[in-house]
């Protein structure tokens, strides 16, 4: 039997309910307008949810160069070791 994550089901659920929102509104509204809108809905609600993880920004006390890179630990500057700021 095939696992999908909760992620991808919840994408193909909301593939197959968009799907049927346009054939829908296709048939009422005698238009294909809708075809095009639909995809882009997904990027309206973006950023709504949980807050994504995000490395801690560091900072050059030097300089003030900030990164949220992981692979930075000194500043490319000057040299100076990257501070994680007080927390």
């Amino acid at each position: 039997m095939v696992s999908l994550s909760s992620r991808t089901l919840t994408a193909l659920v909301g593939l197959a309910l968009s799907l049927v929102v346009s054939v829908a509104a296709w048939y009422y509204f005698d238009t294909f307008l809708l075809f095009l809108f639909l995809p882009l809905v997904p990027f309206l609600f973006r950023g709504r949810g949980e807050p994504e993880s995000r490395p801690e920004r560091r900072t050059c006390p030097v300089c003030g160069f900030e990164t949220r890179d992981p692979s930075f630990a000194y500043c490319p500057r000057d040299g100076t070791e990257l501070e994680s700021p007080p927390g």
